[in-house]
C-alpha cells in the first residue's frame, strides 16, 4: 500500500511539476495542434493531393500546398505573401468570410481544379489567378475588381465568377470576358445568395453550371421587401451608421428566382419558381446529361420541401419528391446524379436520416440506408464498384467515421465501416474513388492526415503530425488531461451525451468549482470525441472540472431528439443542462456552490436563459454575443423552431430571456462586438436596458470593430482572458 501511495504521488507531483499551457501561448505561433490542412482535394487526375496551411509565423495565413502521390513528396505550391503582399477586401468580401466563419484568415481561403488536373483556379483579395500546376510561380491574373464566387466551368472551357452584383464569365481559349447580367445593382443580385441562405442554409455559391458547359442557372434576388435595420458599427476611431437589410422573424424575405443563362449568346430563360413568391430556393442542380435543372422549393413555414425537375430544353416541369414535416424539413446537399437516370437523395422521413435510391421520375427504387442510426453526409459514389461512401456517427454517437453502402441496398442496415480508430474522421475522396483523404484525431491526438484506398488501407502520410517532444504541443504534453464521455436520461428519458476534464492534480477528496461551457443550440453538436478546445484543456489545469453536455434539440441525432424544442426555444435545453448540473452537484468532488456557465451566440442566449432560472444553482456566467429575444434574429433560423412571432407569440414571449429575467441573481458578464451584423448589438443593448431597470448589477466588456467572432489574435487574446478572469474571481479555483 505505501509503494502505490508513493508511486500515485509521484505521478501527481510528475503532472504538477509538467509544464502547463498559457493564454499567451493558445493564441499564438505556432499552432500548438501543428501543422494543420484544410480545403484538401485530390486533384481530377489523381496525382495530386492539394491543400491549404497556415504559415509557421502566422498560422492565420494561407498559402497552397501539394503532395505528390508518386513520389510522396510534400512542398509549398502557392505563396500568399508573393501572389499579393498585401491584402484590401471589399466590404462584401468581409461579410462573406464572416458568414463562412473565415474572417481571421488572410491569404488562399479556397481554389478550384480545371477537370484535367493541370491548372489551379485561386482567388485571393478580389483578384483572380489561373496557375499552372506544373509551374505555379508563373501565375496569370484573369479578373480583377472584387471578384467572387469564381469557378471553373465543368468541361474547363470557362472561368465565372460574380462581381459589382451581376455574373461574369471568361472564355479561357480566347481570354475575353463577357457580363451576362446587367441589372444587379442596388437591392438586386445575380448569381448570389441571400444572406438568410449563406447565413443558415448553408448556401456558398449562387450560380451552378450545367455539366457540359452549355448554360448556367443562377438565383436573381431582389431585397428591396427587406426591413432596413439601421444600427451603429463602432469602431475605435469612428462610428459607421450601417442601413442593412436583415429580415427579422416574421418580416419580409428577399424576392427569389432561377434563371438560365448561356455563356455563348448570353440568352437568359426564367424559371417558374410557382404562383407563391414566399419561398425558399435552398438547392439548385443539374442532372448528369444536362438534360435537367433540378431545385429544391421550401414554403416559408418550413414544413414542406420539393424537388422539382426542369426540362432544359422546354422548361417544362415535374414534381420528383415532396418531403413533409408537422415541424421542419432539413436541407442537405447529399443529392447525386448516377447513370441510367437514377439519383441519391437523403430524407429523415423515418425520424433518421437515410439515402434512398430514386429514377429520374421520381419513383422510389429502394434504401440504400436503414437503422436505427443516421447518415452524416455523402462523400462519394464510385458507379463502378455500386458503393456510395458516407459519414456517419452509426458505431458511436460522438465519433465521425466513415462507411460503404452498396448502392442495391443489399447492405442497408450493415454498412462496412472504413476508418477504424475511435475517435473523429473526416474524408475527402477522388472523382474517380480510388482513394481518399482522411483527417483523424481524437481528445489526445492532433489531426493526422493520411491517403487512403476505400478500403481503408495506407497509401502514405500527408501529415504524420507525430505528438512528440518537437511538436509544438510537446512541451505541454506531460500537463495533458484525459477527456472521459458518458450518458445521463432527459427528463424524457432520452440520452444525453456529456463530456468531462478533471482538473490538474485531481483528488477524490477535494471539491471543485465548474467551468460549464455550452452552446446548445439546432445544428450544432458540443460534444464529440476529437482534438477539442484547448482553452477547455487550458481552464481544466487552472483547477476547474470542465463539462460539456448535448442537450436535446442538438445536431447528428435523430428527430425525436432534435425536434424537443419545437415552438419553445430554450425550454428543454435548460431542464437538460439543469439536469447535468444536478448530476455533477451529487458527485463528492463538485462543488456544487461553484459551477459557472459561459457560452456564445445560441451559448449566450443558454447561459442568460441558465442564469434567470437557476442562480440558486449556478454560482457565475459569462455571455458572449447572445440573443436575447428570438424576434430579433432573422427569418429562416428563427421561423425554423419557432414559427413567426404572430403566429406563436406567446411562444415567442416564453422563449426570449426577458420574460425570465427577475430571476437572474449570479454575477453576469456580458460580451458582444460592436459590429455585429448577424446577433445585432441591439440584442445585448435591450439587455442592458433590462438590468438597469431591475437594478441588476452586471459587468460589460464591448470589442470596438468586432464582428460576431470577435476575429483576431488581439481581441480572441483578450476576450478569453477576460473570461478566465471572471471565472476565477467567482469560483477560487485552487491552482497546482
Amino acid at each position: 500500500m505505501r509503494f502505490i501511495l508513493c508511486f500515485l504521488a509521484l505521478l501527481t507531483g510528475a503532472q504538477a511539476s509538467a509544464e502547463k499551457l498559457t493564454l499567451d501561448r493558445l493564441h499564438s505561433d505556432p499552432s500548438l495542434s501543428g501543422p494543420g490542412v484544410r480545403s484538401l482535394k485530390v486533384s481530377p487526375d489523381g496525382a495530386r493531393v492539394t491543400f491549404l496551411r497556415g504559415r509557421e509565423d502566422n498560422q492565420f495565413q494561407l498559402d497552397l500546398w501539394e503532395f505528390n502521390l508518386k513520389d510522396k513528396s510534400t512542398h509549398r505550391l502557392v505563396d500568399s505573401k508573393i501572389l499579393v503582399p498585401d491584402e484590401n477586401l471589399s466590404a462584401a468580401e468581409k461579410a462573406r468570410r464572416e458568414r463562412e466563419r473565415t474572417a481571421s484568415l488572410k491569404g488562399i481561403l479556397s481554389y478550384s481544379w480545371s477537370p484535367d488536373g493541370k491548372q489551379l483556379l485561386v482567388p485571393i483579395a478580389g483578384n483572380l489567378y489561373l496557375i499552372d500546376a506544373s509551374k505555379p510561380d508563373a501565375a496569370r491574373m484573369v479578373a480583377s475588381g472584387n471578384v467572387l464566387d469564381p469557378k471553373i466551368s465543368p468541361k474547363g472551357r470557362y472561368v465565372s465568377f460574380v462581381r459589382d452584383q451581376n455574373l461574369y464569365v471568361i472564355d479561357l481559349s480566347t481570354g475575353k470576358e463577357k457580363q451576362l447580367t446587367t441589372d444587379g445593382k442596388d437591392t438586386v443580385h445575380n448569381g448570389e445568395a441571400e444572406f438568410v441562405a449563406q447565413e443558415e442554409m448553408g448556401q456558398t455559391s449562387g450560380y451552378y453550371w450545367a455539366p457540359d458547359d452549355s448554360a448556367i442557372a443562377y438565383k436573381r434576388y431582389d431585397e428591396a421587401p427587406v426591413p432596413v435595420a439601421r444600427r451603429f458599427e463602432i469602431f475605435a476611431d469612428r462610428t459607421d451608421v450601417v442601413e442593412q437589410r436583415y429580415p427579422a422573424a416574421g418580416d419580409p424575405n428577399a424576392l427569389v428566382s432561377l434563371h438560365i443563362v448561356s455563356p455563348v449568346t448570353g440568352e437568359i430563360r426564367n424559371v417558374d419558381l410557382g404562383s407563391n413568391p414566399d419561398i425558399y430556393l435552398v438547392r439548385a442542380d443539374w442532372s448528369g446529361n444536362a438534360k435537367s435543372l433540378l431545385f429544391q422549393r421550401q414554403s416559408r413555414d418550413q414544413k414542406k420541401l420539393e424537388l422539382i425537375a426542369v426540362d432544359a430544353a422546354t422548361l417544362a416541369q415535374r414534381v420528383l419528391i415532396t418531403e413533409t414535416s408537422p415541424t421542419w424539413v432539413s436541407i442537405f446537399d447529399d443529392l447525386r446524379f448516377l447513370s441510367g437516370d437514377r439519383f441519391i437523395w437523403s430524407s429523415e422521413r423515418t425520424g433518421r436520416k437515410h439515402l434512398y435510391l430514386y429514377d429520374m421520375s421520381g419513383k422510389l427504387q429502394h434504401a440504400i440506408s436503414s437503422g436505427e442510426w443516421g447518415i452524416d453526409r455523402v462523400l462519394a459514389v464510385d458507379e463502378k464498384s455500386g458503393r456510395v461512401f458516407v459519414q456517419s456517427n452509426r458505431d458511436a454517437v460522438v465519433d465521425s467515421q466513415t462507411y460503404a453502402l452498396k448502392l442495391d441496398g443489399s447492405t442497408a442496415s450493415k454498412p462496412a465501416r472504413i476508418t477504424q480508430g475511435d475517435g473523429w474522421h473526416d474524408a475527402a475522396f477522388a472523382r474517380n474513388g480510388e482513394v481518399f483523404v482522411d483527417t483523424y484525431s481524437n481528445p489526445d491526438l492532433p489531426p493526422q492526415v493520411s491517403i487512403r484506398r476505400p478500403d481503408g488501407s495506407m497509401v502514405s502520410w500527408l501529415e504524420r503530425n507525430e505528438l512528440n517532444a518537437s511538436h509544438p504541443y510537446g512541451k505541454y504534453l506531460d500537463a495533458h488531461l484525459k477527456t472521459e464521455y458518458g450518458t445521463l436520461k432527459s427528463k424524457d428519458g432520452q440520452t444525453l451525451y456529456y463530456s468531462m476534464i478533471k482538473p490538474s492534480g485531481f483528488s477524490v477528496m477535494k471539491k471543485y468549482p465548474v467551468y460549464l461551457s455550452t452552446y446548445g443550440g439546432p445544428h450544432s453538436q458540443h460534444v464529440a470525441r476529437r482534438w477539442g478546445n484547448l482553452f477547455d484543456q487550458y481552464m481544466a489545469q487552472q483547477g476547474f472540472i470542465v463539462w460539456r453536455l448535448d442537450n436535446r434539440g442538438s445536431s447528428r441525432r435523430e428527430r425525436a431528439f432534435t425536434d424537443a424544442n419545437y415552438h419553445n426555444l430554450g425550454k428543454v435545453e435548460v431542464e437538460d443542462q439543469l439536469t447535468g448540473i444536478e448530476w455533477l452537484g451529487q458527485q463528492s468532488y463538485v462543488d456544487a456552490k461553484r459551477i459557472g456557465v459561459f457560452g456564445w451566440s445560441y451559448g449566450g442566449f443558454m447561459t442568460l436563459r441558465l442564469l434567470a432560472q437557476a442562480s440558486d444553482k449556478i454560482a457565475m456566467g459569462v455571455s458572449v454575443a447572445p440573443v436575447t429575444d428570438w424576434a430579433l434574429y432573422d427569418t429562416h433560423y428563427t421561423e425554423q423552431f419557432m414559427g413567426t412571432p404572430k403566429e406563436n407569440p406567446q411562444g415567442y414571449v416564453t422563449a426570449g430571456v426577458y420574460s425570465h429575467l427577475d430571476g437572474l441573481k449570479s454575477p453576469l458578464l456580458l460580451i458582444h462586438g460592436m459590429a455585429d451584423d448577424n446577433v445585432l448589438f441591439t440584442n445585448t443593448t435591450r439587455m442592458i436596458d433590462a438590468l438597469v431597470k431591475r437594478n441588476v448589477h452586471f459587468e460589460l466588456m464591448t470589442y470596438p470593430g468586432a464582428k460576431h467572432g470577435i476575429s483576431g489574435r488581439g481581441p480572441q487574446r483578450h476576450v478569453y482572458g477576460y473570461i478566465e478572469a471572471f471565472f476565477k474571481k467567482n469560483l477560487k479555483p485552487e491552482t497546482n
